[in-house]
């Protein structure tokens, strides 16, 4: 039915051409012979020419209407309508006039020279109009009934940026946007117009006339500007309570490097909710010049972000350390593409494998280890909970062991915030691992720290890749439940946090990072959904899963028994070492490793040993249904 009606449409629509044509015809063959005699119809000295034009214009109307089917004038979409429309119509008009002129020479119609010129001129006219009329008044009736509920945008910058951007919110049917004012700093601008967009003013004019024209949105199309200046023009605008986005996410979305039909590049810094932790790297890193670094795991997200910034700061030597073999390619050839001059030793090794360990911090030496090799997917873990503590507890325990026996000067550990009161085994072997750390803090000279941070986006595993390909595919995009909430970081940041707890580190100590306020998941997904062009829910449906095995709504980043102090940078924390029998934890250490190694059924009762505020998912919900 629907084809129907629009096949319908369509013929009406053609029909509607074709009739006008046939008048334009007429009327290009009388004003063209009426031009020739300055429009007087008494100035025509030749009646007879009157005459021969009516009985040539059935065979005129029949030529030119199968030279316009020829040339696309009935088939193409007029509301699009641009040079490539124009440049047909011109052709298809002087065609018809040239046909004109052969058609009545063969039937001894003479005519005067230039009545083929002017009539080809007035045809032209007539169909121009037509054609491109309709695109004009589309236009106009559209911004008419949209301006209403568009938003009203202004733009901070007048440049390239501003210029495609304002053209793009202005031309495209996807983008609900009014343009009301351009901001920019430079005078020369002020008072000329883009698009036909006026340049209003300077950053000091920013609160003003955003109330004046009644901004919702401002967009910073700034994307060469400092830093420092970018956060000052951020600071005015956080003053006008509009929404605020900077290049380069919203021009991703407006500037044609990508269409709706497929996913969008979406920077996850766009996706963070905070602005990001900025470290000042060059004056913490003089510790990492002209030392040997070691770094397990050393392929995955952290691993090889950590040795991306190492090669950068003159280490004496490089040591990446995985089990995976494609990983361990990867950023081996990567940096020695980058970093030519560096003194690179990739190996294939499992931190579970106690002779392998030693040989290498024997032979190499290192003065800093990061140790960042685990296992991390929570669900994984909780179906194979004696991979888990073999190769996070046992792992560590081994590369700590390693370490301290060949004068490693820093050893610093990746955990995670879900090692507070955890509620899977995964969490539960990271809280082991930092009192693994502590313990032998105490009892070495290597100064041993754990470095607790949350989610990472962009990371192996996480939730943005997994929501990129469920997009790319169609959707549905699949939340645990509507009420989970994550504290979340960038490779980057949380990089930052490993590199200056090393600076920072004395020994003993947990670092946390001040993450700001957690984030819905559901919220993500939206705003990743949003900006790849989608509306959640009606482009792309949002499925509620459940929660997973050893899954929580929330988590944490202090247990209770911790305090928490500051260091020099005012957002990384430090949590207060619970103290615990030493002695007593290592015998149970043993013991778990047996029991592992045995492949034990009931391994969890053995973690909460060693792990006193560790819950399964079911003891969490019947302690919190207590309360």
């Amino acid at each position: 039915m629907k084809k129907l009606v629009k096949n319908r449409a369509l013929f009406i629509r053609r029909t509607g051409l074709i009739l006008y044509d046939i008048f334009a015809i007429a009327a290009a063959s009388a004003l063209g012979l009426l031009m020739r005699f300055d429009l007087s119809y008494q100035a025509i000295t030749n009646k007879l020419w009157i005459e021969m034009i009516w009985r040539y214009l059935p065979i005129n109307i029949v030529l030119t209407i199968f030279i316009f089917y020829l040339f696309h004038l009935y088939t193409s979409l007029w509301s699009y309508a641009g040079t490539t429309e124009m440049a047909s119509t011109v052709e298809a008009c002087v065609i018809s006039a040239v046909v004109q002129a052969i058609g009545m020479h063969l039937l001894n119609y003479r005519m005067p020279r230039s009545f083929y010129f002017l009539y080809g001129m007035c045809l032209l006219l007539l169909v121009i109009t037509s054609r491109f009329a309709y695109r004009l008044f589309r236009t106009w009736v559209e911004k008419r009934t949209q301006k209403a509920v568009n938003r009203n945008v202004m733009v901070i910058g007048a440049g390239e940026a501003g210029n495609s951007l304002i053209r793009e919110m202005n031309t495209s049917k996807y983008i609900k946007k009014n343009v009301m004012c351009v901001i920019d700093d430079d005078p020369k601008k002020i008072g000329n117009y883009i698009h036909g967009v006026k340049v209003v003013g300077n950053r000091n004019d920013i609160i003003e006339y955003a109330a004046q024209y009644d901004i919702d949105e401002i967009i910073i199309a700034l994307p060469s500007l400092s830093k420092k200046e970018q956060k000052e023009i951020l600071d005015i605008c956080k003053e006008t309570k509009c929404e605020l986005k900077t290049l380069p996410g919203i021009y991703q979305l407006v500037n044609g490097e990508v269409n709706v039909s497929q996913l969008r590049k979406v920077s996850v810094v766009d996706l963070l909710g905070r602005d990001p932790i900025q470290v000042d790297l060059d004056s913490i890193m003089n510790y990492v010049n002209g030392k040997v670094v070691l770094i397990t795991g050393g392929g995955g997200s952290i691993g090889s972000e950590l040795c991306r910034q190492i090669a950068t700061k003159n280490p004496k030597q490089l040591i990446v350390v995985d089990i995976y073999e494609n990983c361990a390619y990867d950023i081996q050839q990567e940096l020695k593409l980058k970093h030519p001059e560096l003194n690179l030793v990739v190996l294939i090794a499992s931190v579970r494998n106690t002779k392998r360990m030693e040989d290498i911090f024997s032979k190499y030496k290192p003065d800093i280890v990061y140790h960042a090799a685990a296992h991390k997917h929570v669900p994984l873990m909780e179906d194979s909970p004696n991979e888990a503590i073999k190769n996070n507890v046992m792992g560590t325990w081994k590369t700590a062991q390693a370490a301290a026996a060949n004068g490693v000067k820093k050893f610093v550990m990746i955990s995670t915030d879900k090692a507070v009161n955890p509620t899977n085994i995964m969490g539960a072997t990271k809280r082991i691992c930092e009192m693994i750390i502590q313990a032998y803090n105490d009892k070495s000279d290597t100064e041993f720290v754990a470095v607790r941070f949350g989610n990472v986006l962009g990371s192996n595993g996480s939730v943005i890749p997994l929501f990129k390909k469920q997009i790319e595919a169609g959707g549905p995009v699949t939340v645990t439940h509507p009420d989970i909430i994550r504290y979340f970081m960038t490779i980057p940041e949380a990089v930052s946090l490993v590199l200056q707890a090393g600076a920072y580190a004395r020994g003993g100590e947990i670092f946390i990072l001040d993450m700001g306020d957690p984030v819905k998941i559901l919220d993500l997904a939206k705003n990743l959904i949003r900006l790849s062009g989608y509306v959640p829910g009606e482009d792309i449906e949002i499925k509620f899963t459940g929660l997973r095995p050893g899954e929580k709504l929330y988590e944490e980043l202090l247990m209770e028994e911790e305090g928490m102090r500051d260091t020099a940078n005012k957002l990384i924390h430090i949590g207060r070492p619970i103290e615990f029998d030493e002695k007593e934890f290592f015998e149970k250490l043993e013991r778990l490793k047996e029991e592992s190694k045995d492949e034990a059924a009931d391994v969890r009762e053995w973690i909460k040993e060693l792990v006193p505020t560790y819950m399964t998912p079911e003891e969490r919900q019947a302690a919190d249904g207590q309360q």
